[in-house]
């Protein structure tokens, strides 16, 4: 089974960036964990602050895996292009966000994406990418 995790902008920053809404792990050490955790799932991890590359990536990635972890970052309330590419794939989606957006500015209340995906995970942390690892290892 493999599944990709995509994340989308300012998502590199993890650790660094407002640790009191995102903590202070990387997204690089919290993949390692997820790895050790899954040994069975041929995890792979992409990152860009590029709407195009993100799209590349899914486009890439959607006919081949058996699941994708998708956290648009701020692209889930404004890029129609992301969610066209998530409605063009035969992979699920799982879009994850590490905090609640729905407790955030009001701007972030609405989601273009989620709508294109299999389910939605916000507000549960890092550990919203290992609920969708064990969602999409249920399914199989």
């Amino acid at each position: 089974m493999q599944i990709i995790i995509i994340n989308g902008p300012n998502l590199n920053l993890l650790g660094i960036r407002e640790p009191h809404l995102y903590g202070n792990t990387s997204f690089e050490e919290y993949f390692v964990t997820l790895q050790e955790r899954f040994p069975m799932v041929e995890l792979h991890y992409f990152q860009s602050n590029t709407e195009g590359a993100i799209i590349d990536t899914l486009h890439g990635m959607g006919f081949s895996f058996s699941g994708i972890i998708l956290n648009p970052g701020a692209y889930a309330h404004t890029s129609v292009a992301i969610a066209d590419a998530v409605s063009a794939i035969e992979t699920p989606v799982i879009e994850v966000h590490i905090s609640n957006t729905l407790a955030r500015e009001a701007y972030r209340h609405q989601d273009i994406v989620a709508g294109k995906c299999a389910g939605l995970i916000t507000g549960l942390g890092l550990e919203g990418y290992a609920l969708a690892i064990e969602y999409f290892l249920r399914k199989h």
